[in-house]
């Protein structure tokens, strides 16, 4: 499996990032968020579940893997690249896996990049119940638009004390603002790193 490793490997935190459903781990908002977190005390490591190794090895789009295959992907790299401080970490369907291994795995804390609360437009294919009990330290970031659960409707669910809430200004599903927001996507990648990065020196 390839892994795209950012930051030294004798760094104090640890931060194992996956992908959302459709773009793998070379996304260019992936890549900023791994290059911008990255630091002497970071290492951000990327990898991608196997329907997209597949995906990357003969150019045909698939849809994701099963989710039993998603979670055990993640066992696996939780396994394999170990660490005292270790952060799981996803966009979308890959922080979605994420939370349902996080209490398992009992990595140092969880960050949610645009979670996957219900499909666009099905607010009643409800998929975050586990929110609700989750014992991991969480760090969410929704985008304030986003529609797999924008701010009015997040505000109406029920999240674990554990899970802190920071909202992207005017964010789509991929933070993305609006031009009249006055806000503009490198500012709002810019203040996901920065909440990122001050989670996990907290925890």
């Amino acid at each position: 499996m390839k892994i795209l490793k950012n930051g030294p490997d004798g760094a104090a935190s640890r931060v194992l990032l996956a992908h959302g459903a459709g773009a793998g781990m070379e996304h260019a908002v992936m890549q900023t968020l791994a290059e911008g977190l990255a630091c002497e005390d970071i290492q951000v490591l990327r990898f991608e579940f196997p329907y997209m190794q597949k995906t990357r090895a003969d150019g045909r789009r698939r849809p994701p893997d099963r989710e039993p295959v998603l979670l055990d992907c993640w066992r696996q790299l939780a396994g394999e690249f170990a660490h005292p401080r270790l952060f799981l970490a996803g966009k979308s369907m890959g922080g979605r896996m994420a939370s349902l291994v996080a209490d398992e795995l009992a990595p140092a804390g969880l960050l949610l990049l645009g979670f996957p609360f219900h499909p666009p437009g099905k607010p009643d294919r409800f998929r975050g119940q586990h929110l609700a009990t989750i014992g991991t330290p969480t760090l969410l970031l929704q985008g304030e638009r986003d529609t797999f659960g924008n701010r009015e409707a997040v505000a109406e669910y029920d999240l674990a004390d554990t899970v802190i809430t920071h909202w992207v200004t005017d964010g789509d599903h991929g933070f993305k603002p609006r031009k009249a927001s006055g806000a503009t996507l490198e500012s709002n990648l810019a203040g996901v790193i920065e909440r990122m990065r001050h989670f996990i020196h907290e925890h």
